[in-house]
Parts: C-alpha cells; structure tokens; sequence
C-alpha cells in the first residue's frame, strides 16, 4: 500500500501469503471497474487507485514511473527497469487494470483450498501481481539485462473500448516483443479471434393493420435475413478453417422494430456479432454479408455498431524472442483463443505480441472468480526465469 495507506483489514486477516499472491490480494480490494459498467461518479469505478497503488510498489523497487493519459481521471501506468548499458531491446509486460463489475463482497480476497477469490483474481490482476512481481524481483537482482529495457505497462479499459493499448500504441511506442496479459493457464497464445459488431437495417412501407397488402414488413424481411445469417451464411463460414482459430462466427443479438401491433413496421434492425479469423477485415466482413444477401434479392444496410472494431492476431511463432519464451515456458506448440485482447491492437501497431498469465478464462467474468495460487505463482516463476535469461 501507499506510505500514507493502511492494510486492508481483509488481507491482514489472510494466513501468511508469498509477496505475489499478497500483491494479488491487495490489487483484489482495491475496486477498478470499468467506468461503462457502473453509474456516472460511482466509488468503484476507474482504475486510479490501483495504478497509483502500483505505483508505489514499482518505484519502491527501484523502476521509473510514469502515467500516460488516455482518459479523464483514467491514465495508463508505465514503470521501467533500465538495462545497465544501452538499450538494445525493449520488452513490454502489459496487462490491464480494469475489470467487470461485481458487487462488494467480491472486492475481499478470500482464501480457500489453494485459491484466492475475487473480482479481477484471474482477469486480469493475477497477470499484473505476477508480471510486476517478477520484474520487481528481477530489479532487486545482480544479473539483471545488461542491454534490455524491460517496461510494465498496465492499460486502462481492455474491457470496454480498448483505450488503452490503442493510446500506447498511437504514442509511438516501440518494443521489440509484448507479453499481453490474460488468464490463458499458463500457455503462450500466438493468436486470437476479432469481434465486429454490425447493425442490419431493413426498411419497408408503414400501413394499416387492418389493409396490411397496402404496406412492406420490414420485420418480415428482416426474419428472412435472421434465419439466413444463422443457417445458410454461417454454414459458409464453417467452410474456411484457421489452424489455431477454427472458424469465423457470427450470431444475432439483438432485434428491433416496429412501433404497435396495428401498423405494419416500415424498419427493423438486428445487431449481430461477427468473430473475425486473421486476414478478415470490417470492410472485406460488410462486403461480404452484403453480398450475400444481395444474391438472395435482401436490400440491407450495414452500419458498424462499435466505435472501433476488435482486431485478430497471429503473430509469427518463428520470431527469436517468441521462441526464447515458449522456451521458458516450455511449450513446443502454439495456441490459439476465442476471446480477443490488447494483444491485436499492440500487434497492428508492429509490436510482436502473445497472450500469456496465470488463470483459466472460464472463471473470467463469473460471479465467484478465482485463480488457482500455485499457477500464479508459477507464473511468476516462468515470467523471472524469461526476462532474466535477457542479454
């Protein structure tokens, strides 16, 4: 905790810890919802006390830190270990601060049967309390790199709009290998689905539901498209396969349309969400659904839903430092994830990136999260052997 900080009662309370899992259960009880979960001003919103709280705990270890902007009041934290002579590689450790929301109990860590309980416990401040305890660690060592800057970055709302990776990498910022973190059990991820969220409109001519031939049900046109995106076009999907990935998908969300039962409807709109493969872009993903429906005689219009859409990723596994950490880690095969990450944004921006942290992702999100603390710890492990086995 910050020097003008006490301990939370609830870990003090907690039976003796290693420093990562006291880290861990420090960043628990310290609330870091992501601000579009929650009402406007309310307390557990943003991730300021846990970035200032880390903070602290990185330059007592000796980093350089610094806060980079990229929201109001929501800043990313960046801390530093310098190599002894010049800088020849850079390798960036980037986890995110925020979470989902749940409600308070879940802000005290608890213990039980090797576990350590609450929100964020494995998305994603489990990959924060190991990543920054292994470059603390590292710091406090004599063999640390002689020629590579290793930089903590943790990032600001991966679980909303991204803002935070996209800001860093809109800095200019360089490394030379990112290690995003993610509950991924341990396993270097080389690739990851996209998310692309569109809006289909369908529009027809309003008339008395009593003389309904006098009209054009948007809403019928629109139940044709429905079942043809989840039948025929996601069968065409399926036909396109990526060897880590599997295969593109698509699912309706959300419907609308219509205004009472007596008029027929003159629009409707459905949302769908499009997971994306590597090579797919929104353009070439819109162009393609509306071709589709043209050759079945559907007029649509396609409208993006997101601000900005999620990215894919799949990074070359041949890369020297990729394969030095798989090494470490000891992992001969890559794999690949349905979920998406920061991991996407970084590597458009040209930063080779993985996905990697302690955690299983089917406790990500749930109401009683947890993380198993010998993975964490282990994690830990993996993350010190890597950094310092750099030159």
């Amino acid at each position: 905790m910050p020097a003008n900080s006490t301990e939370p009662k609830a870990i003090a309370n907690l039976p003796r810890m290693t420093r990562t899992e006291k880290l861990l259960a420090e960043l628990i009880a310290l609330p870091s919802v992501n601000p579009a979960f929650l009402p406007p001003r309310h307390p557990n919103a943003g991730e300021k006390r846990v970035a200032d709280f880390l903070a602290t705990v990185a330059a007592r270890a000796g980093l350089e830190v610094e806060f980079h902007k990229v929201l109001p009041n929501r800043s990313n934290l960046i801390a530093r270990l310098l190599p002894r002579n010049k800088i020849r590689r850079t390798i960036l450790l980037a986890p995110h601060l925020d979470t989902v929301g749940a409600d308070g109990t879940r802000f005290i860590p608890q213990r039980k049967n090797g576990r350590l309980h609450g929100r964020g416990a494995c998305d994603t401040k489990g990959s924060v309390a190991a990543m920054l305890s292994a470059l603390c660690e590292l710091a406090n060592t004599k063999s640390r790199p002689l020629e590579t800057e290793i930089v903590f970055a943790g990032l600001v709302d991966e679980e909303h709009a991204q803002a935070g990776s996209r800001a860093l990498a809109a800095s200019g910022f360089k490394a030379d290998l990112a290690i995003v973190g993610e509950p991924t059990k341990l396993r270097v991820v080389t690739a990851h689905k996209g998310s692309l969220w569109l809006e289909l409109e369908t529009r027809g001519k309003a008339a008395h539901g009593a003389t309904p031939q006098f009209g054009k049900n948007a809403i019928r046109e629109m139940a044709r498209i429905v079942d043809l995106l989840e039948t025929d076009y996601a069968a065409q999907l399926r036909k396109r396969k990526h060897p880590l990935l599997g295969v593109a998908t698509v699912n309706v969300g959300t419907i609308s349309g219509g205004a009472q039962p007596n008029i027929v409807p003159d629009h409707c709109s459905i949302s769908i969400d499009r997971r994306t493969l590597p090579g797919e872009t929104e353009m070439s993903v819109k162009k393609e659904i509306k071709n589709f429906l043209h050759a079945k005689n559907l007029p649509v219009r396609i409208a993006g839903k997101k601000l900005v859409p999620a990215l894919p990723l799949e990074t070359n596994l041949k890369l020297p430092l990729i394969q030095k950490f798989m090494k470490c880690v000891g992992q001969t095969r890559p794999i690949g994830v349905h979920f998406f990450c920061d991991a996407a944004i970084l590597s458009a921006d040209g930063i080779p990136s993985v996905v990697f942290g302690p955690g299983d992702v089917a406790q990500a999100h749930t109401a009683d999260e947890w993380i198993s603390l010998s993975e964490l710890e282990r994690g830990k492990n993996l993350l010190f052997r890597f950094l310092n086995s750099l030159p």
